[in-house]
């Protein structure tokens, strides 16, 4: 019987069924030379914890085991991409559960500038948000899963990371997405001149959703990536940015989705 403490985060037997074929396999063999590797399970179960309660490596409780080796599973994860594999698997799965294409045909952009600690990295001044920090840019689908993920500094204007965020996309070889709903906030002769272009080679609309009339009001289109920024701020890692390098946080936000499916998917 395992004596490792539950926590509400932790993964159960079906979600963690879901997950192990996914996860790389350590290099580690019986009978080999070198350190056993740690449970997977609970080392997942740590990199959980950190990012729904928001808590430093340092503070996890030991029983998940060293926080510094738990983070370093997490960075090297970030590194080499799994994270981001997981998480393109697993969307996926989902589109095909609720009756979709695997990959979407339509989806939206949208950004959220967000405070940053006090720890070096690169950061910047959004001064229509008036924040000091970073910026997620985000495409997601027309179910609110997030497709396209980048981290920016918070000074970085949106059309700049529209254009980087559409061409890192569609460098994966995805060619289907055909429809993009944006706000009043990506415009410009730069950007127009880039989406003529990028309408040619890979068939895609850029379509702004104007505002109308006064006070809150809900969006065509854009809502559902307004209720997906919601379902970030569950996870307290995401209040503010607390990672030196974007590639970090981006696994972060990856990491929080991953969670958010498999719950969905068992």
């Amino acid at each position: 019987m395992s004596t490792h403490e539950q926590y509400p985060t932790d993964l159960t037997d079906r979600q963690w069924h879901l997950l192990h074929p996914l996860l790389p396999t350590p290099r580690w063999q019986p009978g080999g030379r070198g350190r056993r590797p740690r449970p997977l399970r609970r080392g997942l179960n740590g990199i959980l914890y950190v990012t729904k309660t928001g808590c430093q490596w340092r503070q996890l409780p030991p029983s998940f085991g060293r926080g510094s080796t738990i983070y370093g599973s997490f960075n090297r994860g970030a590194r080499q991409g799994v994270w981001q594999q997981i998480h393109t698997v697993l969307i996926h799965r989902e589109r095909q559960c609720q009756g979709w294409p695997p990959t979407p045909s339509a989806g939206c952009i949208d950004s959220q500038s967000i405070k940053m600690a006090h720890q070096r990295g690169p950061k910047g001044f959004d001064a229509g948000k008036q924040v000091n920090g970073r910026k997620r840019h985000c495409l997601v689908d027309t179910l609110g899963l997030i497709i396209g993920l980048l981290v920016t500094p918070a000074n970085t204007p949106d059309p700049a990371g529209l254009k980087a965020l559409l061409t890192t996309y569609f460098s994966t070889g995805v060619q289907r997405l055909r429809k993009v709903w944006v706000d009043g906030g990506y415009r410009g002769d730069d950007l127009k001149a880039w989406v003529a272009q990028l309408k040619q080679t890979h068939k895609i609309d850029l379509e702004v959703v104007k505002k109308k009339g006064t006070g809150f009001t809900v969006l065509p289109h854009r809502w559902v990536v307004e209720r997906t920024f919601a379902w970030l701020l569950n996870y307290r890692r995401h209040s503010k940015d607390y990672e030196v390098l974007t590639r970090n946080s981006e696994a972060f936000i990856q990491v929080a989705m991953i969670q958010l499916l498999v719950k969905r998917l068992v």
